[in-house]
Parts: structure tokens; C-alpha cells; sequence
């Protein structure tokens, strides 16, 4: 198996580098910090694991490092564009526009120029699952660049599955996982002030919020359930599976 992962330096998308691996796959990473699992202490992986290092953020510099870490692929079974950003809990007029700018190109399109970039070398892709979430639809006080980036991830793919035929595209919301992600949430962020939040710092440590592995392992059991069941371009919530 042939997957491309972003964002796979940390939570999801290093667990699911790690799970995929693990199964036998050859795994394309991009990420700002590069995956961990590429030291010298994994040599196992050495020729499994192709990782290249570049912001998502700065997007000219996304097509170079397509190039270096597909250059040997000649198609993928799986792109999972994982990559993202929270960006601060806290009320959408107090947000700075150029944050969340920069929250935008990391989470929505740095996914258009990988997908542009993979129709632009007609290289074979049998499914994309962008990673999305529930703020996608929740859209709860306090979450506005995330909830609205993600929003724009459901659509991107539902814009993408009429370009791309031939490839099944999803945009899927995996749930509460416990990340550095959840520590800023669930620590830092005032519950009275942001009331769903609340509902975090109740899961944490619970079952209700699984750490990474357990997630990517439950998302790698679905891949071929979500593209036989489900219509390219859709979102699923994991939730309500």
C-alpha cells in the first residue's frame, strides 16, 4: 500500500504513519517538524518512510516537496490530508485576520495545492480522506477559524469528487482524540467562558476521547467501508457511524 500523509509529526497522522507502517506500507510524509519515527532509532522503517519537512502554510513551497517525497510514486491507494491548525478558542471579531489567514492556508489550502498538484501529473489516487470535524457543522462560540476552515475542507471535497473521478474523497471528522491539541483545550481555555468546551475536559482520560493510535487504527478499519458506502465528496462524522 502507497499512502501520503500530512501532518504526520504528531497525534493523528503519527499514529496513523506509525499503524500503516506497521502493516507493511510505504508512507509519504509531509510535515513542518517531520515525522519522528525517521530516526536513527527506527531503521527498520528507512526504506518504508519517506518524509519531507515544509511549512503547509507557505504554499510555493508545497509543489517541491511533492516532488521529493513522490518521486518514485507512480499512484497512491490513500492521501490523508491531516494537517492542521486550532488556532485560539475565542470570539471571531477578536480573531486577527492575518491569523487567521495563515490558519486557512495550513487547513484548507495547502490541500487544494497537493490536490492540484496530483491531477497536474495525472497520478492515479484511489482515495483522499481529508480530515475534518465536527466544528465543521457545530459551529460553538469561541471555535470560528477552525469551525469555519474545517467547513471549507467539507466543501473542498465535495468540489474535488466532480474533478476526480476516478477517486473517492471524504472529508471525515474522527472524533475526540487526546493531542496536544486537546491539552491547550482542556487546560488553558475557560469553560465559562466557552461552554463546549466543557464537554472536552469531561472526556479526557475517558474512552470517549481515545489517544491517536486507538484512532487511526479505527479510521484504517473504516477506509474500505467509507469508500463503499459512502458518495465521494461526503462527510462523515464517526460519531454517527
Amino acid at each position: 500500500m502507497n499512502v501520503l500523509i500530512t501532518g504526520n509529526s504528531s497525534g493523528l497522522g503519527l499514529g496513523l504513519t506509525e499503524s500503516f507502517l506497521k502493516q507493511g506500507a510505504i508512507v509519504r510524509g509531509l510535515s513542518r517538524r517531520g515525522c519522528p519515527l525517521k530516526t536513527a532509532h527506527h531503521s527498520d522503517y528507512d526504506d518504508v518512510l519517506r518524509d519531507e519537512l515544509v511549512d503547509l502554510g507557505d504554499l510555493n513551497k508545497i509543489e517541491n516537496a511533492l516532488e521529493s517525497v513522490l518521486s518514485d510514486a507512480y499512484r497512491l491507494d490513500l492521501v490523508v490530508l491531516n494537517a492542521g491548525l486550532l488556532g485560539k478558542i475565542e470570539p471571531l471579531h477578536q480573531t486577527d485576520i492575518h491569523d487567521l489567514e495563515y490558519l486557512y492556508r495550513v487547513n484548507v489550502w495547502s490541500n487544494k495545492v497537493i490536490l492540484d498538484w496530483l491531477i497536474k501529473q495525472d497520478m492515479p489516487v484511489a482515495q483522499v480522506v481529508a480530515i475534518s470535524s465536527g466544528a465543521a457543522v457545530n459551529m460553538h462560540y469561541g471555535w470560528g477559524g477552525y469551525a469555519l476552515s474545517k467547513a471549507s475542507v467539507n466543501h473542498l471535497m465535495h468540489l474535488y469528487a466532480l474533478e476526480m473521478p476516478d477517486t473517492h474523497l471524504l472529508a471525515y471528522a474522527p472524533g475526540l482524540i487526546d493531542t496536544d491539541m486537546q491539552s491547550y483545550l482542556c487546560e488553558d481555555v475557560d469553560t465559562q467562558v466557552f461552554p463546549s468546551v466543557e464537554r472536552l475536559v469531561n472526556a479526557r482520560g475517558t474512552k470517549a476521547m481515545p489517544n491517536s493510535t486507538t484512532a487511526a487504527q479505527r479510521l484504517i478499519e473504516l477506509l474500505p467501508t467509507l469508500r463503499a458506502n459512502y458518495p465521494s465528496g461526503g462527510f462523515v462524522d464517526v460519531r454517527h457511524l
